[in-house]
């Protein structure tokens, strides 16, 4: 068994404008309290992936203009199932057992998001 509190003391804290309700409410109180915080935390995580899948598929980055770049990223992304996946699963296993019932409820908003917030982070930090 895998204490959650455990869990909630690895997450960054993220200081937002909106008050944050319960987690497990509404999407968009999971997206501040409980999506932004993981993707904090699995960050360099997440960069080394998408690096390694850049060189997997010798996607030529070093090479491409920033706007290139930008737009070879945001397919590899948006196409690539096998990197949509493991992106999700990062995130989601770093998820309290109320907060993982609450993403099987909403798996499909939850996922858009998950990956939007992913692409945010890598294309910012290109």
């Amino acid at each position: 068994m895998r204490p959650d509190s455990a869990l909630l003391a690895l997450r960054p804290e993220i200081i937002t404008e909106t008050p944050t309700a319960d987690a497990t409410t509404t999407v968009g109180a999971f997206l501040h309290t409980t999506l932004r915080p993981v993707l904090k935390l699995q960050n360099d995580l997440l960069l080394a992936v998408v690096h390694d899948f850049v060189a997997d598929y010798r996607i030529p980055l070093a090479t491409a203009e920033a706007t290139q770049r930008q737009r070879l990223l945001t397919e590899l992304l948006g196409r690539n199932v096998k990197l949509r996946y493991t992106i999700v699963g990062l995130i989601t296993g770093h998820f309290t057992a109320a907060e993982y019932a609450f993403y099987q409820q909403n798996r499909g908003e939850l996922n858009r998001r998950i990956l939007d917030l992913a692409t945010q982070r890598v294309l910012s930090q290109m």
